[in-house]
């Protein structure tokens, strides 16, 4: 079956994600600078989320345009990574109000390392389907920087119950290794 409505429905989701999570956001109750300091972690915490959205689906696009065809195991691989990216709002709001409390801190990087084992699960799904020698399989290699990511949400988690802050400082610097773009799959498909 054709890719198409896979690639539509994923993008909604996404776009629903996104929405949800800045109408959490809400607005200062003063009208000076001094009114900012309360929503500074919750909007802190959407900022990074929104990233993290963000290099999930332009990911999700690279791959769906390196693939040919989906099946009936691709269509739930896609919905097992969309739920866990659908509860990014609610640990986000609730990440930002704690003001990193453990468990909070915690249950957003165990969302983070769940959305990270549903996207490789897609990946060799996909790889499945389409074979070893396939732009899909080449582009995605060994996935050494999926690999380390896992590693980095698994100590996050960890260091929650210790320093949460550093929890956050590792969500944030994974983040920041995503966001250099991975030009694999645009390589493949020019060649």
């Amino acid at each position: 079956m054709g890719k198409g409505r896979v690639e539509a429905f994923s993008d909604g989701v996404i776009a629903i994600i996104i929405t949800i999570m800045v109408l959490e956001l809400k607005v200062p109750e003063g009208f000076d600078l001094a009114a900012l300091r309360p929503v500074i972690p919750v909007f802190c915490a959407y900022v990074l989320s929104f990233i993290y959205v963000g290099i999930y689906w332009n990911n999700h696009h690279h791959m769906f345009h390196a693939v040919q065809k989906v099946n009936g195991s691709v269509l739930w691989a896609n919905l097992h990574l969309l739920f866990w990216l659908s509860l990014l709002p609610a640990v986000t709001h609730w990440i930002g109000e704690s003001h990193l409390a453990s468990w909070p801190t915690a249950t957003y990087g165990a969302v983070l390392f769940m959305s990270a084992i549903a996207y490789f699960i897609l990946t060799r799904v996909l790889i499945r389907e389409h074979g070893t020698e396939s732009t899909i399989a080449k582009a995605v290699g060994n996935d050494f920087k999926g690999k380390v990511s896992v590693v980095i949400y698994l100590a996050g988690i960890a260091l929650a119950f210790v320093q949460p802050w550093l929890s956050a400082g590792l969500y944030t610097l994974a983040a920041a290794w995503w966001l250099v773009p991975d030009r694999r799959i645009e390589h493949l498909m020019e060649a």
